[in-house]
């Protein structure tokens, strides 16, 4: 029987929503392994917009769940409608929508809160036993989901793996083709684009992280 995962967008575009080479590398591995895949999104506006042709703000709102059907080609849900019950695993891909549309991590950092529809899926998976991949600088998330002493990686950005300790992970460097898996709460992280230099790059390790995610959902 295929496994069921439920993928958390944050927008569309790299700098102020989900990076799109990660969700897309994310997708197309579930595709590839047989799963079914039903994407997530919250309602809610984004903190910003940003032009990604020139790096600067606009001045202009957009919606999460919104931009997010652009990469899921209209198939996503908002995030409320999510059951943990209905799904095998969780993944969250990266890009700064992770820390700035489900977290506050980009702006307040270890201090953060994470959005409150996103917070409470991550801790049912947690709670559930389930496996759950975080890609990039989603691992930001790990804490809030999982509680004191998770282990996770964001690569080697020590000001980001302080960040995180001090939020309560275990930070383990990690290069761009490898993952790192906290056995005890079957979480798995990759840094991807927090190192990666080309799409191949990032795809090494997501590739990586689908699989073991996928393989975690056999096992007692």
């Amino acid at each position: 029987m295929s496994k069921k995962v439920a993928v958390i967008l944050s927008g569309c575009g790299v700098y102020d929503g989900a990076e799109i080479h990660e969700s897309v590398i994310t997708l197309l591995r579930l595709d590839q392994r047989g799963a079914q895949v039903q994407c997530f999104a919250p309602n809610v506006a984004q903190l910003h917009v940003i032009n990604h042709l020139t790096g600067e703000e606009m001045p202009e709102s957009r919606n999460v769940l919104v931009e997010s059907a652009r990469i899921a080609r209209g198939n996503v849900k908002d995030i409320r409608e999510a059951r943990v019950e209905d799904f095998d695993a969780l993944i969250v891909p990266g890009g700064f929508g992770a820390a700035k549309n489900l977290s506050d991590f980009a702006i307040n950092g270890a201090d953060c809160t994470v959005q409150p529809d996103v917070l409470a899926l991550g801790k049912a998976f947690a709670a559930a036993g389930k496996p759950v991949g975080l890609i990039c600088i989603a691992p930001s998330l790990a804490a809030r989901f999982f509680g004191e002493g998770v282990i996770c990686t964001i690569g080697n950005d020590a000001d980001t793996a302080a960040a995180l300790e001090k939020m309560g992970a275990s930070h383990e460097e990690c290069v761009v083709g490898d993952v790192v898996e906290d056995a005890q709460r079957k979480l798995v992280s990759t840094p991807a684009y927090m190192l990666a230099q080309s799409i191949s790059e990032a795809a090494s390790g997501i590739n990586k992280l689908v699989d073991r995610v996928l393989e975690l959902t056999s096992n007692p």
